[in-house]
């Protein structure tokens, strides 16, 4: 065999033999690429996304997007291959597994975490909209969860609205942790509450709850730390004075609040607060309208860019990572509140483009 031959032969099968173990390599990383957008004025199925009873709706138009990342699943194990592919592609990106699933997190977990940000999230951006419009919405601390094997277990349950902790009175889910450290472990701690029961089938009525019960629990201490606990988790729970649901599903994290709430305020409202034009963004939001950071942002310009957006509402604390490397024909609109974005959107409207709040990559 002539040497020249024998030598592209050997280099060919050295090229096959490093791809086979390429893929054969796992390596902990994992990849990010633009997920699915949704218009929250829009349908999904044949539903509106967005369905509001007991109250006059407006009619609605042009576009005010929820954006998504794809990520792999914490399961899956990227291969040496797929990694180095994945650095390549301009529309993805490969960051270390433990970025997105910290401390090993399952699939189970992981899936579990993001489906009750995604609730919260929806819970949150009907306050902010009822709020920004100036309807009233009743809140109340609850306990969200009671931890198995804990000293509330069988004492306190999921549900039960909290009145007071040791006779002060709870106004803040962070209240009752503050109030039960203030023990040392194994001291008593008195709980008053409303049991779930009574509280539900008091909303069922439409009255307020009525009648309280004091529950003591022996505290004690907290795994790792000398602090006292006794194993709940404190939430917030609302009362609306008529019904908004939103359907969608096959999508968790919290960080669709901004664009779920615009949409809520849009049908609540009339006129449009899109003026036809087609806008997407991101962002947490909380009960008072404070929009918060998420991850990907870069995943979610390109996915809006691709789905026809032109304006992008991107969180202030996001600008930066935003500004560094946002595709073409899309502007950044920068936003920290819900009523930022009103007034952004009603800037865009009247084609006061050059008075937007931008985001800089500085």
């Amino acid at each position: 065999m002539p040497r020249r031959t024998a030598t592209m032969l050997a280099s060919t099968l050295i090229l096959i033999a490093l791809l086979c173990a390429g893929v054969l390599i796992p390596v902990p990383y994992s990849e990010m690429s633009p997920g699915p957008t949704v218009n929250t004025l829009g349908k999904v199925g044949g539903e509106p996304v967005l369905q509001i009873s007991g109250h006059p709706t407006y009619k609605t138009s042009g576009n005010l997007n929820m954006t998504t990342v794809r990520v792999t699943g914490a399961d899956y194990n990227m291969n040496l291959v797929e990694a180095v592919y994945g650095w390549l592609a301009h529309d993805g990106v490969v960051v270390p597994h433990d970025t997105l699933y910290p401390g090993g997190k399952t699939e189970e977990q992981s899936t579990q975490e993001n489906a009750e940000e995604f609730s919260q999230s929806q819970e949150s951006a009907k306050v902010a909209a009822l709020t920004e419009l100036g309807i009233p919405v009743t809140s109340r601390v609850v306990v969200s969860t009671v931890i198995k094997d804990s000293p509330a277990q069988g004492k306190l349950h999921a549900g039960d609205v909290i009145k007071a902790v040791d006779g002060t009175a709870v106004k803040q889910p962070e209240d009752v942790a503050k109030l039960v450290t203030k023990h040392k472990p194994g001291e008593n701690v008195t709980f008053t509450v409303i049991p779930a029961k009574t509280a539900a089938a008091a909303e069922k009525a439409g009255k307020q709850p009525q009648g309280t019960e004091k529950i003591t629990i022996t505290t004690k201490k907290a795994p790792k730390e000398n602090r006292a606990i006794v194993g709940i988790q404190a939430g917030t729970d609302h009362t609306f004075p008529f019904e908004i649901d939103i359907k969608l599903a096959d999508v968790g994290g919290p960080s669709a609040g901004l664009m779920f709430s615009l949409g809520i305020v849009d049908k609540l409202t009339p006129g449009q607060l899109t003026g036809g034009k087609f806008i997407a963004g991101t962002g947490t939001i909380d009960d008072q309208g404070k929009v918060g950071p998420i991850g990907g942002i870069n995943m979610k310009l390109v996915g809006a860019r691709d789905a026809g957006a032109r304006y992008f509402l991107t969180p202030g604390d996001n600008c930066k990572a935003a500004a560094s490397d946002t595709p073409s024909g899309l502007t950044l609109v920068k936003v920290k509140t819900i009523d930022d974005a009103k007034k952004s959107l009603e800037k865009i409207r009247a084609g006061d483009t050059a008075g937007l709040p931008s985001c800089s990559a500085g």
